[in-house]
């Protein structure tokens, strides 16, 4: 990977995150940097960087929950860094979709062999979408985390939107409940198909001109749901 590779920082607190800028410049890497979650989102919509180095504890947003909506729509490597130093942490990390764990404090050595490791991938596979997803008369902007049907906002719960973007990411592909429950609520619901069944008809008053009807969200039945844009 050439060393004009572009990085985003995501990290709120101004002292590591001026010292990993630092090293990271240092080694004539571009550096892009975002005190918070939502800022993040923002850059990485604009800028289409090369990796993600994140901290897990921002201010506005659980760490986990933005991997996860993050990699709905970019493939793009995500190295995490964190005070968290538990195994559950890391593990809970890597299954939203992180690709390296760091954990604070760390080496200055190990942090920038981790990132050339990580830059080393195939472009193939560090590939971002357009994070635009229109689908009849609904719109979505997953840098902003915004929904509108025929220009109207769209008030949606975190779990709502979650569930729809990640069904939305994967027109005409049957997502299995094991899979939904396991992407939006973690391994401990993956048994809970009720639970699902009772959020996806939420989703569907909201999005499908009649619900009882869908067009957009379609049941599987006994395997799961497939999106149809």
């Amino acid at each position: 990977m050439s060393e004009t590779a572009t990085i985003l920082l995501v990290e709120d607190d101004p002292q590591i995150r001026e010292l990993v800028a630092a090293t990271l410049e240092g080694e004539g890497y571009t550096i892009i940097e975002a005190g918070t979650a939502a800022q993040g989102a923002v850059e990485a919509g604009a800028c289409k960087p090369d990796l993600l180095i994140l901290d897990l504890g921002l201010p506005d947003r659980n760490g986990i929950n933005f991997i996860r909506d993050y990699r709905i729509w970019s493939a793009v490597p995500i190295l995490v860094l964190s005070a968290r130093s538990q195994e559950i942490s890391k593990v809970t990390a890597l299954d939203a979709g992180a690709d390296d764990y760091l954990t604070k404090p760390f080496g200055v050595s190990e942090l920038l062999a981790r990132v050339r490791a990580l830059l080393r991938r195939n472009p193939s596979e560090r590939e971002q979408l357009e994070p635009i997803i229109e689908f009849g008369e609904c719109r979505i902007d997953c840098v902003h985390r915004a929904v509108t049907r025929a220009g109207e906002p769209l008030h949606l719960t975190d779990i709502q939107y979650r569930l729809l973007i990640l069904l939305a990411s994967n027109p005409g592909r049957v997502l299995t409940h094991r899979q939904l429950l396991l992407q939006i609520w973690g391994s401990h619901a993956v048994e809970n198909n009720q639970y699902l069944r009772i959020y996806v008809g939420h989703l569907r008053q909201k999005i499908e001109r009649i619900p009882a009807q869908p067009r957009h969200i379609i049941t599987e039945i006994g395997v799961g749901y497939r999106f149809e844009p």
